[in-house]
């Protein structure tokens, strides 16, 4: 996973600058860098979804062919009960 390069020293500047405690701003921060230790970056969250739907693309294509085939066999029926119908009344 690519990281994220968080400047906690310019955060606290930036923080004090506006008349934010040193104690809340420590805590801002601290925060701030823990809660990006469980960040997903979108590469690792593609992969993953890749991984995971890789089984369900493969069956969908699975159930197009079979669809396919279903299709031609329908086709073949109908043809053959227009040509007895045919046959029949002509």
């Amino acid at each position: 996973m690519t990281t994220i390069t968080f400047d906690t020293q310019e955060a606290v500047i930036k923080l004090r600058a506006v008349g934010v405690s040193q104690e809340h701003d420590d805590a801002f921060v601290r925060a701030i860098v823990e809660s990006q230790e469980t960040l997903v970056t979108r590469d690792y969250l593609d992969n993953r979804l890749d991984k995971t739907l890789a089984p369900i693309y493969t069956d969908l294509a699975v159930l197009k062919a079979d669809s396919t085939s279903i299709k031609w066999m329908i086709g073949v029926l109908i043809a053959g009960v227009m040509s007895i119908v045919i046959k029949t009344f002509f």
